[in-house]
């Protein structure tokens, strides 16, 4: 059976995130049971960083993806 981790097991964890980080992990920790992504999106909308966008849009085209079905 697994070990339940306590506050104590988790801080040093935490401590180790950026500010925007910690936020985020406030922001999922709050969402209500039983929501949702679509649920937690509406009433939690994603900040700017939360999704990455790629400059390099045809970073797919890169050589050896041609290989892959």
């Amino acid at each position: 059976m697994s070990k339940l981790l306590t506050a104590d097991d988790i801080f040093p964890l935490v401590t180790c995130l950026t500010p925007e980080e910690r936020l985020r992990l406030l922001r999922l920790i709050s969402i209500p049971q039983g929501m949702d992504d679509g649920d937690t999106y509406r009433v939690f909308p994603p900040i700017q960083k939360e999704f990455s966008s790629d400059n390099e849009s045809l970073a797919w085209d890169a050589d050896g993806w041609e290989d892959i079905r």
